[in-house]
């Protein structure tokens, strides 16, 4: 699995609209493209000109697709429209997964 996660930076007083406008994006996303677990842009709770982004991906196969996909590139566009003013977005390979709690019910950093 890849996550994408990350913050692009947008004039605070353009942000709402910005986020009201890709809500079809992230659903065509979630709903279109096959090996899309999760695709969330999101206003940040603490800082106005922020929005967090995280993506969940099946695969690099299927994330090279959204790279390609309208989907992605209206996405894009939207930001560039909105007046993103930069971005600090990485990807990450994933090499396991576990619970966060375990069977006791306790959060546990652990892989185990």
């Amino acid at each position: 699995m890849i996550i994408i996660a990350g913050t692009i930076t947008i004039p605070a007083e353009k942000r709402a609209a910005c986020l009201e406008a890709s809500a079809p994006l992230q659903l065509a996303t979630r709903r279109d493209e096959p090996g899309c677990l999760a695709y969330i842009f999101s206003a940040d709770p603490i800082e106005a000109d922020q929005i967090k982004v995280y993506e969940l991906w099946e695969d690099a196969a299927t994330l090279e697709a959204h790279f390609l996909h309208p989907n992605y590139t209206d996405m894009r566009t939207l930001l560039g429209r909105s007046g993103s003013t930069g971005a600090d977005v990485h990807k990450y390979r994933i090499d396991a997964v576990a619970p966060v709690y375990n069977a006791q019910r306790v959060a546990t950093a652990s892989f185990d």
